[in-house]
């Protein structure tokens, strides 16, 4: 989903690259002699990550960690997407790349493994964390934004207001990554869009910008049947300030990407 906004480099998927495949990892990237590794590819559903922890570590910390091999072995720079989920979600303000992780769950666990497979192995890196992804369109998004899309035919829908995030459009993303690797940019870095909300107000404002007349009701993540702990704040600021805000972002991307989305 992040992949299709790159306009630049030599893009693989899960048929012409498995992650978890050392051997295969290094054999594409002496095939192709990259300059830099954009690393995207991650397993990102919390509950599945719970259900089957395995493949989980397999993909988010043994695949990440082949990669950062592989970057050593060729001297090149790793750029890793990682998750706001790596903190616990207690703190009362906002997080920034200064503060120390602590996973509350599988997912984040397997990521912060990848993040720190990177800093023990790579001097040139930039870890790039994200929140809330978003983007893609009918054919890719199957996050929230496109969740609650194809809900909107309902006259009510229940969203959580105990859960807060920094939404992060993928296109947003990509231009972020391609700014810091052409600036040569070294470690931590929070990519996520500006701003934080509830999961309550990202899906009224869905709401609001597709003018339709769907009433959203508040919700508690216990009233909802989940395999993984979520934490409370997931909300990040950014060092990097030329992430534009969530709600300008997501306004362009549901008009610009979504405009047929009635015939899905």
């Amino acid at each position: 989903m992040v992949g299709s906004y790159a306009d630049f480099g030599i893009k693989t998927n899960r048929r012409s690259l498995d992650v978890t495949d050392l051997k295969e990892v290094l054999n594409v990237c002496k095939k192709h002699k990259p300059e830099a590794i954009i690393h995207l590819a991650a397993e990102t559903d919390v509950d599945r990550c719970e259900r089957d922890p395995e493949y989980a570590y397999m993909v988010n910390s043994v695949g990440t960690y082949n990669m950062a091999v592989a970057a050593k072995e060729s001297g090149i720079k790793l750029v890793y997407v990682s998750t706001a989920g790596v903190f616990d979600g207690q703190k009362k303000t906002f997080y920034t790349e200064k503060d120390e992780p602590n996973p509350q769950n599988n997912y984040g666990r397997s990521k912060y493994l990848g993040e720190l497979a990177i800093k023990g192995m790579l001097k040139d890196y930039i870890i790039a964390r994200v929140c809330w992804m978003f983007g893609g369109g009918p054919e890719k998004d199957q996050k929230f934004v496109a969740k609650i899309i194809r809900q909107l035919d309902n006259k009510e829908i229940k969203v959580v207001t105990d859960q807060i995030g920094s939404p992060t459009y993928g296109k947003d993303l990509i231009l972020g990554i391609k700014k810091l690797l052409q600036e040569d940019a070294r470690g931590i870095y929070n990519l996520a869009n500006d701003g934080v909300c509830s999961r309550y107000e990202f899906a009224e404002a869905i709401v609001k910008i597709l003018k339709r007349d769907t009433k959203i009701l508040p919700a508690k993540m216990s009233d909802f049947k989940m395999d993984a702990f979520r934490t409370y704040n997931e909300g990040m600021v950014s060092k990097f300030k030329t992430q534009r805000n969530w709600q300008v972002a997501l306004k362009e991307y549901l008009q610009k990407e979504w405009q047929n989305y009635e015939k899905i």
